[in-house]
């Protein structure tokens, strides 16, 4: 028995794909969100706040994906 459980990946949220994860700053206070693009809203979904870089690669392991490249900003 593990003292750390890792737990499984969620499953990507249907419609969106690894391609519409997307970073979100705030022009005034400078806060970072990601989540996935919505094209037809044209707003993130399943928005999570960002600090550092560990909360990038968090997210993208919350969905068993694997980080290649910084996400996209949207401003």
């Amino acid at each position: 028995m593990s003292l750390f459980r890792r737990e499984k990946p969620q499953p990507v949220p249907e419609p969106f794909t690894a391609d519409d994860i997307r970073m979100e700053e705030s022009i005034c206070t400078g806060e970072r969100t990601i989540g996935f693009y919505d094209k037809k809203t044209r707003r993130l979904r399943y928005a999570e706040l960002v600090r550092t870089d560990a909360d990038i690669t968090r997210f993208y392991r919350q969905y068993g994906l694997i980080r290649e490249a910084e996400p996209e900003t949207l401003h």
